[in-house]
């Protein structure tokens, strides 16, 4: 998705009539894919790269580097009569062809595609110049070290998707399903909605759905990244990838195949490799121009002092541009940076958090201010009704006229409120014109009676007259009116996350400058809960207008980054304006989780924490291996100019500086916030 800065609209939703008062890739930077430094190869899977192929590569590795040991053997020690003239350039031709045809083809392939200017043409030219002027052993070094430093970036992309693809792809492949009283296995694709299937102890839950059985318990560390156990009971949601762990369970598919949470959180993990950091794209258009740029002055250094040095010696300035063209490569930049966003995804993947692009790594590890809606992110939004009274209306009529209504909202307070009352069936109840207005509650009619459920701002726009005591109850309070007058109430509590309060601590720990909740929820609830956490701001009693207003309030100072953090349909607006919209993905509603940049699949606010530290580990990384690279290349650069840094040296600051930083890279494939 692409995030837009611009003034997003508010959702309004009008009443009608009836109810108103008068008046909504990586590019993995192998030999064989677009490395970014120009080559112009196609993408490609190197997890899907047969194991034959890479078992080749290696040999040919091992066969160049024992010829060129040899060699260098009898170069400098046991010195042989034989070893001389075309045998030893045959010996070196030997070693150098199984490393050097590889990437012989791959520049073919770019060249073929008017891409002329790339890392496989910079080793090729300088090789075989090293060959031309008799430096036989450094043209297959370079050559030879090149195809280690492939080698080791390979695994390194190919442990990272593997990763990513053993965390995720554990979509069972067969599902047991009732029908007609009898149960057949069955692919998942071919389960409908409704259907009821059955899960044994150690298997895999194969689709989204309500669990029928009393209860189970749960292995959830496939979406969530948590190992520990959790219990689900009878009417709660069990998501596809689950383990169920005790007896055999009975789950209603509430979801198809296709758009189960797995297969949800699968694709956003491989769309995410394909969204690009502004640095990554940086890098890859500063190579592309880079390399004609390089190759133009290895051209300068070797022509240029015929015209002002006295004793010109051609094979000498050749050799000088050639160290120069193997010092250029930028291998270590187009490598290492795309490589370390990938890492990072891979490492939020494992801990539940799901990036759905690399660029939001760079914005989130930049946050300063975090925005927080309350119910279901950082309380559980598992309401329970503690207790009811009704006024003029007789108690059951006035408890089941409010069951009809609000089971047609999927709002939590709304689904309290059916639990509590099991007994009563809302289909028996004939319901028109119902309407659920955002942030104030629901209307319609029940039985031809007009029924208002709602808080006190619902109450107020119907001009409802009820007992002002109401408004001192701290806890969420839905007011029941009917025929517009005021009929009883219920009182339903919710509670704090376990987690919430040293959510806010690892924030500040962090340097985030501001903490801030914004809810629908009542103003006195609201503040009790800031105060027990720790957060800084809190408002009560809004809209998701209201909400988007104070987002756009914070963005108009350009020093704040903001993260805003929900899991409702009502957050959808903020999610949208913020720099980073999070989303809590077990309770978040599909709106909310298909409009985020980053999903928490855990629904833990900790987590917020822990994906700004693995962003800022990632991104410190790449500054590191920025710093590193450039460096270390601008002075060999200066001293293979100056003809002081021989193709030994070339050779370091080419492979040697790609190696370091592929395994500096690696590191956060192997995050743990300790450790970086």
């Amino acid at each position: 998705m692409v995030k837009e800065d611009n003034k997003t609209n508010d959702i309004d939703r009008n009443i009608d009539d009836s109810c108103s008062p008068d008046e909504l890739t990586t590019c993995s930077t192998t030999s064989s894919t677009d490395c970014g430094c120009a080559c112009g190869c196609e993408s490609e899977d190197t997890d899907d790269e047969p194991e034959e192929s890479t078992w080749k590569s290696i040999l040919q590795v091992i066969g160049t580097g024992i010829l060129f040991t040899g060699g260098i053997l009898f170069d400098s020690l046991i010195k042989p009569n034989f070893f001389t003239g075309y045998f030893r350039l045959i010996w070196y031709i030997a070693a150098y062809l199984p490393v050097a045809i590889p990437t012989m083809r791959h520049a073919t392939n770019a060249m073929a595609k008017k891409d002329y200017f790339n890392e496989f043409t910079l080793m090729i030219v300088a090789t075989l110049g090293a060959f031309l002027i008799g430096e036989y052993p450094e043209g297959v070094a370079v050559m030879l070290f090149y195809t280690i430093g492939e080698l080791f970036q390979d695994s390194a992309v190919r442990k990272a998707r593997r990763n990513i693809r053993t965390l995720l792809d554990v979509r069972p492949d067969s599902a047991t399903v009732i029908r007609n009283g009898l149960s057949s296995i069955v692919s998942p694709k071919e389960v409908s909605i409704g259907e009821t299937i059955q899960a044994k102890a150690g298997e895999k839950i194969p689709l989204d759905g309500t669990l029928l059985s009393a209860k189970g318990s749960f292995n959830t560390s496939a979406l969530t990244g948590e190992s520990v156990p959790r219990t689900i009971r009878k009417g709660e949601t069990v998501l596809a990838g689950m383990v169920n762990l005790n007896n055999l369970v009975e789950v209603q598919v509430e979801k198809s195949y296709a758009d189960s949470s797995l297969s949800r959180v699968l694709e956003m993990v491989q769309e995410a490799t394909s969204r690009k950091a502004k640095t990554e794209l940086f890098i890859r258009s500063f190579a592309r121009v880079y390399t004609p740029i390089v190759f133009a002055l290895a051209l300068a250094i070797t022509l240029f002092p015929f015209f002002i040095v006295t004793e010109y010696v051609f094979t000498d300035w050749l050799y000088k541009a050639l160290v120069f063209l193997v010092i250029s490569c930028p291998c270590a930049l187009v490598i290492s940076v795309p490589l370390s966003y990938f890492g990072g995804i891979g490492a939020a993947s494992r801990n539940g958090i799901l990036f759905k692009g690399a660029n939001f790594i760079d914005l989130i590890a930049k946050a300063n201010t975090v925005v927080i809606d309350k119910t279901g992110t950082i309380t559980e939004g598992i309401f329970k009704v503690q207790h009811f009274e009704s006024v003029y209306l007789e108690k059951e009529k006035m408890i089941a006229y409010t069951v009809a209504l609000e089971a047609k909202s999927n709002h939590p307070v709304s689904k309290a409120i059916l639990e509590h009352f099991p007994q009563i069936k809302p289909s028996d109840y004939q319901l028109e014109d119902v309407k659920e207005i955002a942030g104030h509650g629901m209307c319609g009619s029940v039985e031809g009676q007009t029924v208002l459920a709602g808080n006190a701002k619902l109450m107020k726009i119907y001009d409802v007259k009820f007992d002002k005591r109401i408004d001192e109850i701290k806890e969420t309070v839905v007011l029941v009116a009917i025929n517009r007058q005021y009929a009883g109430h219920f009182v339903i509590a919710d509670q704090i996350k376990t987690d919430a309060k040293s959510a806010m601590q690892g924030l500040k720990q962090l340097g985030v400058l501001r903490t801030v909740i914004l809810s629908g929820d009542k103003s006195s609830i609201v503040q009790e809960v800031a105060t027990k956490i720790n957060v800084d701001k809190a408002y009560g009693d809004l809209l998701p207008g209201d909400k988007v207003g104070y987002i756009e309030e914070l963005k108009k100072d350009p020093s704040n980054v903001v993260i805003f953090v929900g899991d409702g349909i009502n957050d959808a607006p903020a999610l949208a304006l913020s720099d980073v919209g999070i989303a809590m993905g077990g309770m978040g509603s599909d709106a909310a989780i298909e409009i985020a940049d980053v999903v928490i699949q855990t629904d833990q606010p900790s987590k917020i924490a822990t994906a700004i530290h693995i962003a800022r580990a990632t991104r410190a990384i790449v500054i590191q291996n920025i710093v590193f690279a450039l460096g270390v290349k601008l002075l060999i650069m200066l001293l293979g100019a100056f003809g002081i840094a021989s193709m030994w040296e070339a050779v370091f600051a080419d492979v040697g500086v790609s190696l370091i930083a592929i395994l500096n890279a690696i590191r956060i494939m192997f995050y743990k916030k300790s450790s970086l």
